[in-house]
């Protein structure tokens, strides 16, 4: 099976079988549509929902917000021949992670919900919340699929301590 595997920012849509679209996430969402008619399918990755009131992003900065990530990935789908009113979805992540960035993914996680539900979207499967990183693969000719929580923490590579000349008398020896 051939696996693509997207990072924020980014989407995918795949009408071919035996392709795998594949992510991971912490407080960001990912968003998984299928049109089961068509086949047609697809998974965008965004970092939050929407700007506040006070940001004013780049065009070059919307590729992060939820509401341009559901436009780019439905937009694709109908390209590639999906029907809108056929649409399934599934929204995975919105981990609250660091406590320092308060609930960040528990609002990216309403504003996916808020925006499918809008836009009559039906929604499928939901795994959204609690404190660990999902890795998400989906399977969009299927409309297939799953979450794994990622409960292992990402090993930490210490430097080898630096090898210590022994103290010299000031001589340079060279060979």
């Amino acid at each position: 099976m051939r696996r693509i595997n997207i990072i924020q920012g980014e989407h995918c849509v795949v009408s071919e079988p035996d392709t795998m679209v594949t992510t991971l996430l912490g407080s960001c969402i990912a968003v998984c549509l299928n049109d089961s008619v068509s086949r047609i399918g697809g998974m965008n990755h965004f970092l939050l929902g929407e700007p506040g009131a006070d940001v004013k992003p780049r065009p070059d900065e919307m590729q992060r917000y939820g509401v341009h990530a559901m436009e780019l990935l439905i937009n694709g789908m109908m390209a590639k021949g999906a029907s809108r009113a056929r649409l399934k979805g599934h929204i995975y992540g919105g981990a609250n992670i660091i406590a320092g960035l308060g609930s960040i993914g528990s609002q990216n996680a309403e504003f996916a919900r808020r925006f499918l539900e809008t836009e009559g979207i039906e929604i499928g499967h939901v795994d959204i919340g609690g404190r660990s990183a999902r890795k998400i693969e989906f399977i969009p000719y299927q409309g297939l699929s799953r979450s794994k929580n990622v409960s292992d923490p990402v090993p930490v590579v210490r430097a080898p301590a630096p090898i210590l000349a022994p103290a010299s008398d000031g001589e340079l020896e060279l060979f």
